[in-house]
């Protein structure tokens, strides 16, 4: 059998799953592929502690430099994270002509336009399964398995920790803190876990998405993104009184104007799939032209589900260099020349239905003062809920369900209504997601 030597950058979390996967599966992999997978070197700046791997002396190293600079060595794994440190040694590889395997989300989505040039020049791959929903073949369905679809749109949760606070709120109606510090204290969640809650890191996976599926340059910056720290139990209530749960969802659509990308809150309803999808785990829905509705389901993240898929990429890329060929299938999916710059619409031109709350006075002519103000911006209407209890200083919920409506004019109309004596507390909107419900 041929020997294919793996050099391993970073050997945290993931990549002592990798190491491990790498060293206890090697038989199980040399069945399947007819190739010995050999761990030749794992460079990390802690070279002491021990991670309960079975090692030959000389395979850990404090020294990255040398390993990607090492002749023997085939595929370099970057797990090491970050934008500085990971960039410079892969982009370093990738001039002494290694092919890349990647899980590094944030790094592809701001500078893979730089990484993906360097290595069509010099005819490398790049691998990055592990970038996007863990062990949830994404990548692969996309740029493989859907090549002869035109990706319309995807819906998914794909982040762990904002789904597992999100279950944490509707199961047990707790504060957005305590499901939080509960997270943090399972694991699901960093300690700043900012990149989380706040959007991010599901919008590096998005732009990625994007790019992949509808053959754009990858453009992080314009995505819309809105986290989920305003989320509280009683719009969970409200949600299911109306029939929804509520996700942090990233979506993205083809349309005429562009793509459609955008990262926030969403009511979708109990029906749907995705709404049952609970805890840390995440899912993705893609629709193509072809095969309609497909979704791909499990965990998002943690040591053996993320090194599942870092070792997928190292096989197929162990398999292109035994055949000889080298970028067999495009890095994005596209033909570099297919590859183009497409506008993400901006959001006020998003039609959507939305979930208004507002805390206001409980007297008479509010609710005709309110609906007053969202007809005069074109928002009609579908439903209304007060369920009469009153909050701090006399104020009660006042929850409505709008028609389809311009986020523009909801924007224009929010303003409007929180600048009322009859109104405190922002209002709250969270954009629903009906993809059966009505259409323009």
């Amino acid at each position: 059998m041929k020997t294919i030597s793996i050099g391993l950058l970073g050997c945290g979390t993931v990549g002592t799953g990798v190491a491990k996967t790498l060293l206890d599966k090697q038989s199980l992999i040399a069945a399947r592929s007819g190739l010995i997978l050999k761990l030749k070197n794992i460079a990390d700046i802690d070279t002491e502690r021990d991670r309960g791997l079975a090692l030959e002396p000389g395979v850990m190293t404090a020294d990255a430099g040398a390993v990607i600079s090492d002749p023997e060595i085939d595929i370099i794994v970057e797990l090491i994270g970050g934008e500085t440190i990971a960039k410079d040694l892969m982009l370093r590889a990738i001039e002494n002509g290694k092919h890349i395997v990647t899980a590094n989300k944030a790094l592809l989505s701001n500078h893979g336009g730089e990484i993906f040039s360097q290595a069509a020049e010099k005819n490398v791959d790049i691998a990055y399964e592990a970038s996007v929903g863990g062990c949830m073949p994404i990548i692969k369905t996309i740029r493989e398995s859907l090549v002869a679809n035109r990706i319309d749109s995807i819906r998914g949760i794909l982040n762990g920790t904002c789904n597992y606070i999100l279950t944490k709120i509707t199961e047990e109606r707790c504060a957005f803190d305590v499901a939080l510090k509960e997270a943090q204290d399972k694991g699901f969640a960093e300690a700043d876990p900012t990149l989380d809650i706040d959007g991010m890191d599901t919008a590096h996976k998005l732009a990625i998405l994007n790019a992949i599926s509808f053959g754009m340059t990858i453009n992080l910056k314009d995505i819309y993104v809105e986290g989920i720290r305003s989320i509280t139990p009683l719009d969970i209530e409200f949600a299911e009184a109306f029939g929804y749960r509520i996700k942090l969802l990233a979506i993205s659509k083809r349309t005429k104007g562009g793509v459609e990308a955008r990262i926030h809150p969403t009511m979708i309803p109990e029906d749907n799939l995705l709404s049952s999808v609970n805890g840390s785990l995440n899912a993705v829905t893609v629709s193509g032209d072809c095969v309609g509705d497909i979704l791909l389901y499990g965990h998002g993240a943690g040591m053996m589900p993320t090194a599942s898929a870092v070792l997928s990429d190292i096989v197929d890329l162990a398999r292109n260099i035994a055949g000889g060929m080298k970028q067999r299938v495009p890095a994005l999916s596209y033909q570099d020349g297919a590859v183009k710059p497409m506008p993400v619409l901006p959001m006020d031109n998003l039609l959507t239905r939305y979930y208004f709350r507002f805390t206001a006075s409980d007297r008479p002519g509010v609710l005709s003062k309110i609906a007053g103000i969202l007809g005069n911006h074109n928002i009609s209407i579908e439903s209304v809920q007060q369920k009469g209890r009153v909050v701090d200083g006399g104020q009660v919920p006042l929850v409505m369900i709008s028609h389809l409506a311009y986020e523009a004019d909801v924007k224009q109309a929010l303003t409007e209504i929180a600048a009322l004596d009859i109104v405190t507390d922002k209002p709250m909107l969270i954009r629903i997601d009906d993809v059966d419900g009505e259409t323009e």
